[in-house]
């Protein structure tokens, strides 16, 4: 059950990176629901992962939160944003992941 609220942060964690940067690339009140969606996917982000480290070792479920939060946020911003989807950044995209899913393998 800790690994799925951990995989629920991390992609909390994908959510206020989305919302920061709509926030970022709009005005007036869009910008302030956008920066006050980001506030309220922060909370629930740091949240979940106060929780799971209850149970979960510290290090790895801070590896697997960031982990899930930078390979999301990197997809979104290729399919939102329109960054850049480079043979490199897929490629250490798809090495992170790799690397996520082996500490999900190795820790009890």
């Amino acid at each position: 059950m800790n690994w799925l609220l951990l995989i629920i942060a991390g992609l909390f964690e994908m959510l206020f990176a989305l919302c920061l940067g709509k926030a970022n690339h709009t005005e007036g009140i869009t910008s302030k629901v956008w920066f006050g969606s980001f506030l309220l996917c922060l909370f629930f982000s740091m949240s979940l992962l106060v929780k799971v480290t209850k149970t979960l070792p510290i290090g790895t479920s801070y590896a697997v939160w960031t982990g899930i939060g930078a390979a999301g946020t990197v997809l979104l911003g290729i399919f939102v944003f329109k960054e850049p989807a480079t043979f490199w950044r897929l490629f250490f995209i798809t090495t992170l992941i790799g690397s996520i899913i082996g500490l999900k393998l190795v820790s009890q």
